[in-house]
């Protein structure tokens, strides 16, 4: 009962995050700009204005949505219904993505360190439930293990971390996207409502990601602390 009242809200959020992404990018995707530029056209005239011309733009092997912004080796991957196709959704994706190279270009500063908890994250995500669970093992068979049990839960928290650090670089990304769009003309009139409803649907994402996130790691806590002693 615990976990379903911790853990529902994220899930809830999540799922909503997810339909609401499919049907506005689903739209969009059907709606052409007025320029007819593809994403990979308004990420490079985004890129060219900023004089990043440095970062290059490939069309991402991924599935749908596997668009993404890699900083150590300074290109941008994008998904091929984004890389190849002349809609609102794509320039909206594209732009977002690109906006991720204008933050490392001018350093910002919650996008380093993010990539900076990358590994503790990824490690922390995978390995901290396991190592938590085996510390509840220990502490239940042998009478010991809840040090190994809290390690599991600092360990978690690091991809809690990471998750709470990703919304303001998400949010920034988003907003840079839609300046340049505006400033630079590539979006007019009502194409600019469809960018926000698309982007502002995969923000919506991250939240929930980060509501799950916390909502997990207070589970962990409750039951090494007021769980324990029912």
């Amino acid at each position: 009962m615990l976990y379903l009242i911790l853990a529902l809200p994220g899930l809830l959020l999540g799922l909503w995050a997810q339909a609401r992404v499919r049907s506005a990018f689903g739209k969009y995707s059907r709606v052409a700009t007025a320029r007819g530029m593809t994403g990979a056209q308004v990420a490079r005239a985004m890129l060219d204005s900023q004089g990043l011309y440095d970062v290059a733009i490939e069309e991402s092997r991924g599935g749908t949505l596997s668009d993404h912004y890699d900083p150590r080796s300074k290109v941008l991957r994008l998904s091929p219904e984004v890389y190849r196709t002349p809609s609102v959704a794509a320039a909206g994706v594209a732009a977002h993505e690109a906006g991720h190279a204008l933050q490392d270009a001018k350093g910002y500063a919650p996008l380093a360190l993010r990539s900076a908890l990358v590994p503790a994250a990824s490690f922390g995500s995978s390995l901290a439930p396991l190592i938590f669970i085996a510390g509840l093992m220990l502490e239940a068979f042998a009478g010991f293990g809840i040090q190994v049990a809290w390690a599991g839960v600092i360990l978690f928290a690091a991809a809690v971390a990471f998750t709470l650090v990703t919304l303001p670089v998400e949010f920034d990304a988003s907003s840079r996207a839609k300046r340049e769009l505006q400033a630079q003309g590539i979006v007019m009139g009502n194409e600019t409502q469809g960018i926000n409803r698309v982007l502002n649907a995969a923000a919506l994402t991250y939240v929930a990601a980060a509501v799950a996130a916390v909502g997990q790691l207070l589970y962990y806590v409750l039951l090494l602390t007021g769980g324990r002693r029912d």
